[in-house]
């Protein structure tokens, strides 16, 4: 079973070569996306049943990724949020840890952890069913 991904992040790019990347490498399957704060609000919060991991970039189009955040914060246990950002100073780590963030990577230096934590996190997400 893919652990199913939603992404909330506004560059094209980045969200395509993520997507790509993690598709073939840790058996994730993007389910959906979106480029500002509201709207990954909205589908994250109105669709609890039909995700296992949201990726959230902390600058988005529109508003701010720790929005998301917070909106997700009485997700289930098994549900993770990870943020990946530019930005993964000591400060924005903490913040996010504040938010109840199961993981931050830096978007320059940690893919590579990221897709592990992702391979991980699906192992362990096969085991529950």
């Amino acid at each position: 079973m893919k652990l199913r991904t939603y992404i909330v992040e506004d560059n094209a790019t980045i969200r395509e070569n993520l997507i790509g990347t993690l598709e073939e490498l840790a058996d994730v399957e993007a389910i959906g996306t979106a480029e500002t704060e509201d709207a990954g609000k909205a589908w994250l919060v109105a669709n609890p049943q039909e995700w296992d991991l949201a990726i959230v970039d902390l600058f988005l189009r529109q508003g701010s990724g720790l929005g998301v955040l917070e909106a997700c914060r009485k997700r289930k246990n098994a549900q993770k949020m990870i943020v990946l950002s530019n930005y993964a100073t000591p400060d924005v780590r903490m913040r996010c840890a504040q938010l109840g963030v199961d993981a931050v990577f830096d978007k320059s230096n940690e893919i590579d952890a990221l897709v592990d934590y992702c391979i991980e996190h699906g192992r362990g997400h096969q085991r529950a069913f």
